[in-house]
């Protein structure tokens, strides 16, 4: 980790572009939150085209958010950052732990979320948001039970997704799985990641989170039969 000098330096210039409504780019604030990294937020409204605009290709030339920008070092990819973030500017290694199996098991749910769950989230609400779809099809809430499934074992006498400890990997998981919990999301056959949620609310950043999730939430209600 950083001396405290160089890390206090380096954390007045850090900034985040970010979208709210976007359940990457609030899982790399969670992460930043969670972890306690004081951080500049601008907002980039992807709904505006704001992301195309040719100041912010110049930092990002894939145009996504989030890109972090951290005193002329610029990387994107939500669970990057909340890696490199935890690495750089962590107090201690709880939130990634330095460990080898412990960091793989943090590892693996982060792909998890990456590849599965958030993949099956977004095939549920990106037709629905910009290709007219106006109901969810069941091989689309079943492929997103499935999931569920998963998350759910994770959790097997397990406070958090990768352990006894909050990690960048619940911070991740619980971004993208509040966004469809804002649309409606029924949990109740999964007791373990009700209980886990209900943790979850003692983050640091939760409310700022929900306020995205429940602005994503309504976006796609609003066109649903």
């Amino acid at each position: 980790m950083a001396s405290a000098d160089k890390s206090c330096g380096d954390r007045k210039s850090l900034k985040l572009y970010h979208f709210p409504i976007s359940a990457p780019s609030r899982g790399a604030l969670l992460a930043a939150r969670t972890i306690g990294v004081p951080i500049e937020v601008e907002i980039v409204n992807l709904f505006e085209k704001e992301q195309l605009k040719e100041s912010f290709i110049k930092v990002n030339p894939q145009h996504t958010v989030p890109t972090l920008v951290d005193n002329g070092f610029v990387l994107w990819e939500s669970r990057a950052i909340a890696s490199y973030l935890a690495d750089k500017y962590g107090k201690d290694d709880q939130f990634y732990p330095k460990d080898l199996q412990k960091r793989a098991v943090v590892n693996q749910r982060l792909y998890f979320d990456a590849s599965n769950l958030f993949v099956k989230i977004r095939a549920i609400c990106f037709p629905i948001l910009f290709l007219g779809e106006t109901v969810i099809k069941q091989n689309l809430k079943d492929d997103l039970n499935n999931a569920l499934n998963f998350l759910e074992t994770f959790l097997n006498g397990s406070k958090w997704v990768a352990g006894d400890n909050c990690t960048i990997a619940d911070t991740s998981i619980y971004a993208s799985l509040s966004s469809i919990l804002a649309v409606g999301w029924d949990i109740s056959s999964f007791p373990n990641i009700q209980q886990w949620v209900k943790d979850c609310k003692a983050l640091p950043g939760f409310e700022e989170n929900q306020e995205g999730a429940k602005q994503f939430g309504e976006a796609v209600k609003k066109n649903l039969k």
